[in-house]
């Protein structure tokens, strides 16, 4: 098989790094008080298997019991935990693409069978998708790496018609301009329906690992079984606990990412680019017949790094993570210096 690989994490400070859609901001500094607070003497002693702390916390949040919460060491292994429960050898799993391309490598892992339908131009749900009878079905959304959101009528319209489990990937979905965006409120009203969420991205805490998912009582009793007994560490769960508990650092995060996401995408357009309508902290920003690894690697000598990614659909593309707004002036001259060299 071929491993899945993520973006570069190069060693050199001195790089802008618009590749791996993290942050720009720190997280809360309840997050760095926690922090200082946790590392003490009973780092010696495993942490809480089944991380009631943090679950307590985020059932308070987001409106659910906390038996409707599992977590994980991201969200990650909250998907290798997934395929666990849910995929057998032969089992089809069913997702859109051009997409996440994990969700390909743990299916092949499990000896699962992937059942892949072509997205539309404009990344709309594909009819087709429903039809898999598969037994775990993905849906990221907003999708990566497009940034294209899928409204919750149709989230609804496939839960009820996938033949198994739908999951629904929010990693980016606290970028969302409209509120309202996730499907967390559903898992009440949809048994087969199960909702990841991570804190890698609106909430600073890539470095920490840490990922929730959310659904019924019974899916997450399941889960839990194939869970490593101690999967998150004391330290990311009392990040993770602290960043819950400052909503507004987050989403006053968000909200400048999204103005920043309005500088980038205006930008890009100005040079000729197409960019999908973007509701994470990155864009895709395509030249239509154009293949834009040449744009990619001139970035990277000029130190700045985008994602390209060298497949069907997307080599006329970059995926551009969105950065404070210097990094994303710094970005936007070198493109347009570059666009008179290729």
């Amino acid at each position: 098989m071929t491993g899945y690989v993520p973006g570069e994490q190069p060693i050199d400070a001195g790089i802008v790094k618009l590749n791996t859609n993290e942050n720009p901001y720190p997280p809360s500094p309840k997050v760095r008080a926690a922090l200082r607070a946790s590392i003490n003497a009973s780092v010696r002693l495993y942490p809480e298997p089944l991380t009631q702390t943090l679950c307590l916390t985020a059932a308070a949040v987001y409106g659910v019991k906390a038996p409707n919460i599992i977590a994980g060491n991201g969200s990650d292994e909250l998907l290798s935990i997934l395929l666990r429960s849910f995929v057998g050898a032969g089992d089809r799993v069913a997702f859109a693409v051009p997409t996440y391309s994990l969700y390909e490598t743990l299916v092949e892992i499990q000896e699962g069978v992937c059942a892949k339908v072509e997205y539309p131009e404009d990344f709309s749900l594909p009819e087709a998708l429903s039809a898999q009878n598969a037994a775990l079905t993905f849906l990221c959304n907003p999708n990566a790496p497009s940034g294209t959101l899928i409204p919750l009528t149709d989230v609804v319209r496939l839960a009820r018609a996938v033949a198994g489990i739908l999951v629904v990937d929010e990693a980016y979905v606290d970028f969302a301009a409209s509120e309202g965006a996730s499907s967390i409120p559903l898992i009440n009203q949809l048994p087969n329906l199960i909702v990841l969420r991570s804190f890698s991205k609106s909430f600073s805490l890539a470095g920490a690992r840490i990922g929730l998912a959310f659904a019924c009582e019974e899916l997450v009793a399941g889960m839990l079984k194939v869970k490593d007994s101690y999967n998150v560490n004391r330290l990311s769960m009392a990040a993770a606990n602290a960043a819950l508990q400052d909503m507004r650092w987050m989403e006053r995060n968000a909200a400048r990412i999204r103005r920043s996401r309005c500088q980038l995408t205006d930008g890009l357009a100005h040079m000729g680019y197409s960019v999908y309508p973007s509701e994470a902290n990155f864009v895709l920003a395509r030249l239509p017949g154009r293949n834009l690894k040449p744009v990619y690697e001139l970035l990277k000598q000029r130190k700045i790094l985008v994602r390209y990614f060298d497949q069907p659909r997307l080599q006329d593309c970059l995926r551009i993570t969105v950065g404070t707004p210097r990094e994303v002036r710094l970005l936007l001259e070198e493109m347009k210096d570059i666009g008179t060299a290729v």
